[in-house]
């Protein structure tokens, strides 16, 4: 071999890239060993032939030269920094830059860096990437065997997995898909065809009982893990630690998630596949109800998409990742998004007159009355952001917990104290303190981004409803006129038989995705 590799990552399609060198001799059967091969077959361009998830660094052992990459959507984490001595450093922890670099920053997904070039440079280039409007007509079929083809895909383990479930649409789609193939495959014969399911949420949570009502239509070994409030303020410090960012969203969602990973894995499980991606992807989040055009509409969606590495991959990747979990998410399969990505935008917006929900496309495309993949009112039910869903009172009493630990007098300062990113709320500079205690470099702050949400919103889309300007929390019950009244006027019309789509309130879902191992290469 000349070069060598350091990989954190799945590569889904390794077997078919084997055969394209059949001149190769392969050390291991690993998924990851294709890619030293792929660099002395093709050299540096071929970081687009992988599918997978991955970060990793490669060096030529020829000239020393290296070369690092990191997957589409970024759903491994990788960072890279710059020491005093010119040295370059690769690592997918921040705390693996810390104490040797003097600046260092998020590597973006879709990138290749060449120490032969000394720079970045952008290898993914999918044609929504730019933004322009699609105009492919709706297809359920096609949409339908793309997300298929997507889950089947990572079922290619030879660990005990399962899945999140939260009774929200996406994860129970996953699950449902899963169920669906999962006895054909080499997993069931080596772990057996029984799916395991896993939900966490306050006692008596909308996750709970909507995942458990999905967990007995598809026949899944159902596993409910609860927590308290103070369980969740308790471990605020560690996500912090683990999940190295001070975002308020993240935060909220990565604790449940991160207790919720300690107890399965402490059941042997190693793997669990996750619905994270959808709302990016069709417009999911309550917000979109607001979005003036099918182009705002699909513009949204590429930037939610872009900024996900920063947002759901992170938080969701290194709150499983800290006990050892991997997670896998299919709704962000570089094939799947493509499919997903070229349907005309008026197909995605929500129409009330019309019984069009968030998510229509995807829901209608699993809408299958001989062989159902999910029961009717469990596939439209209105969406809930993970935070939300796992209990109300867990956001209320993160806010109360900041509150007896933030005064009114330091948030009056608090622009002199953090002039990046100055928190606007005592929960949020709450987390800023402690990330700023672990985390105390100029960079580590800047790694993290900022700006004004609504239920999960860009600050772009805040200008779709002036109101919100006065009411900015990332929560989805702050989008006001949507969350729980916004199909009031049609509730009594489904059960009129009226509408053909019936629309529900109450949507839990599940996140995840992603593997982090630890990776700190210099150079």
């Amino acid at each position: 071999m000349l070069s060598t590799c350091r990989v954190n990552g799945e590569i889904y399609n390794h077997e078919k890239l084997r055969k394209l060198m059949p001149n190769h001799k392969f050390r291991t059967g690993s998924d990851c060993d294709v890619i030293a091969h792929l660099y002395e077959e093709y050299g540096e361009n071929f970081v687009d032939m992988l599918d997978g998830v991955f970060s990793f660094v490669l060096l030529d052992t020829r000239d020393n030269s290296f070369l690092a990459a990191r997957d589409a959507i970024g759903i491994t984490p990788l960072y890279i920094g710059w020491g005093l001595d010119g040295s370059v450093w690769i690592s997918s922890e921040l705390k693996g830059l810390n104490d040797d670099c003097e600046h260092f920053e998020v590597f973006p997904p879709g990138h290749l860096y060449s120490s032969k070039n000394g720079g970045l440079r952008r290898w993914y280039n999918p044609t929504w990437f730019s933004e322009a409007i699609p105009s492919t007509p709706y297809d359920t079929l096609v949409l339908r065997r793309a997300f298929e083809n997507a889950v089947i895909k990572r079922l290619m383990t030879d660990v005990p997995f399962g899945v999140l479930l939260s009774g929200g649409l996406d994860s129970s789609l996953v699950a449902s898909v899963t169920a669906r193939y999962l006895a054909g495959t080499k997993a069931a014969k080596q772990w057996g065809a029984q799916l395991h399911s896993f939900c966490v949420g306050l006692e008596g949570s909308p996750d709970l009982k909507a995942a458990k009502e999905v967990a007995d239509f598809l026949g899944t070994v159902h596993h409910e893990f609860h927590f308290t409030v103070q369980d969740g303020i308790d471990a605020i410090e560690d996500v912090i630690y683990h999940v190295e960012t001070y975002d308020v969203t993240t935060i909220r969602a990565s604790t449940p998630m991160f207790l919720m990973s300690r107890k399965i894995k402490s059941l042997g499980v190693k793997m669990v596949i996750s619905g994270e991606g959808a709302d990016e992807i069709f417009g999911g989040y309550l917000y979109f109800h607001k979005a003036p055009n099918k182009e705002e509409f699909h513009t949204e969606t590429c930037r939610k998409i872009k900024a996900l590495h920063q947002y759901d991959c992170l938080r969701a990747n290194k709150a499983t990742s800290a006990w050892g979990l991997e997670a896998r998410v299919p709704f962000l399969d570089k094939e799947f998004i493509d499919v997903a990505m070229s349907i005309d935008p008026e197909w995605k917006m929500i129409k009330h007159d019309q019984g069009r929900i968030e998510k229509w496309v995807l829901r209608k495309a699993f809408d299958d009355e001989e062989q159902p993949y999910l029961p009717k009112h469990i596939l439209y039910r209105q969406k809930e952001q993970f935070s939300d869903g796992v209990g109300y009172s867990w956001i209320d009493g993160l806010k109360a917990h900041a509150a007896q630990h933030v005064t009114d007098r330091m948030m009056l300062n608090a622009a002199h104290i953090f002039p990046h990113n100055t928190p606007t709320t005592k929960e949020g500079y709450y987390y800023r303190m402690i990330f700023e205690r672990f985390f105390p470099q100029n960079s580590a702050s800047l790694t993290v981004p900022g700006g004004p949400s609504i239920a999960c919103s860009t600050a772009k889309a805040i200008e779709w409803d002036a109101s919100w300007s006065n009411n900015l929390d990332p929560s989805g019950r702050a989008a006001i006129g949507v969350h729980n009244s916004a199909y009031d006027n049609h509730l009594s019309s489904v059960a009129n038989g009226n509408l053909d789509t019936p629309i529900i309130n109450n949507v839990p879902r599940m996140v995840g995705v992603g593997v982090a191992a630890e990776l700190t290469i210099r150079s």
